[in-house]
């Protein structure tokens, strides 16, 4: 038997029972850690469900950052610097990556408080996670006020990508379940995935079938 809840139980739910229901209802999300340093070099860290493909061509992704305060250090730093960083969260760091969560105070570095590792590559500006296996660097392209709910869109720019070698096929697909990739559903459940199937691109009037993927050794 189906549960019906309408938009009037919804505005009448207590606060954190709407916010994990509304959260979790949407799907399985990606989970990851973004990092960030300020101009003087102070590092911040912290997990985030909101990442958004925005387009291939140029490569863009988007975050969605909640209305202040409590003062948001990651979004004040990127916009500072320019920079940022996406990093995939494993089963090895995911409670160490819920961890960032915590409200600490800006001179507190998430890296430090969690036991995680800052690590710069390639003159990037901001830190990426050690401990993660696929590491993206952004630079900072556009700010997007959203009035309906006081949140920000910070739309960014993929300027280096690192990974493990294995896991790239040589059409392009990025095989993240083979990096360890994990997902999360509402705000604090996180899962393992299992590969049902890769599918071939959808035409009318040709049968769907299975792409086996041909990976670099």
């Amino acid at each position: 038997m189906q549960k019906y809840i309408s938009s009037e139980d919804i505005v009448a739910m207590e606060k954190q029972t709407r916010v994990h229901f509304i959260n979790s209802i949407g799907g399985f999300k990606s989970v990851t850690l973004v990092g960030t340093a300020d101009s003087d070099g102070n590092t911040n860290l912290a997990v985030f469900s909101s990442l958004i493909h925005i387009g291939a061509h140029p490569p863009l992704m988007a975050l969605i950052f909640r209305p202040s305060p409590p003062e948001r250090n990651t979004l004040n730093n990127l916009l500072e610097t320019g920079f940022y960083t996406i990093n995939h969260i494993n089963e090895t760091i995911y409670k160490k990556a819920h961890q960032t969560s915590a409200r600490y105070e800006k001179e507190v570095s998430e890296f430090v408080a969690t036991g995680l590792t800052p690590i710069y590559k390639n003159d990037f500006q901001a830190p990426f996670v050690k401990e993660s296996a696929v590491q993206i660097g952004l630079a900072f392209r556009e700010k997007i006020d959203i009035n309906i709910n006081n949140t920000i869109m910070v739309i960014g720019e993929i300027v280096q990508v690192h990974f493990p070698e294995n896991c790239l096929s040589k059409d392009g697909f990025l095989d993240i379940e083979k990096a360890n990739t994990i997902t999360c559903s509402g705000l604090d459940s996180y899962h393992i995935t299992k590969k049902l199937d890769r599918l071939s691109y959808a035409k009318p009037d040709k049968e769907i079938t299975s792409i086996i993927s041909d990976y670099f050794e």
